[in-house]
């Protein structure tokens, strides 16, 4: 319980410095490259989980049309 009270303060902590490091010119800059950065991992992520779930569809698809061939074989 008391490592949970000073991640609570911790966490206000932070909260309280960034806002007051936000007001001054050189701490906007500094958000938003930090959220530039944020958006453009989090974009590259999106892009990665969607090609590799085009990729694994296609090896479904694939291993689906070999099992119906081999299907159509022993008929």
């Amino acid at each position: 319980m008391k490592s949970a009270f000073w991640l609570v303060v911790g966490v206000a902590a932070g909260f309280v410095a960034a806002h007051y490091v936000s007001r001054t010119p050189q701490g906007r800059a500094l958000f938003d490259e930090i959220d530039e950065k944020t958006r453009g991992f989090g974009a590259a992520v999106v892009d990665g989980y969607r090609s590799r779930e085009a990729e694994l569809r296609d090896s479904i698809r694939d291993a689906e049309d070999a099992i119906a061939d081999i299907a159509k074989r022993l008929d």
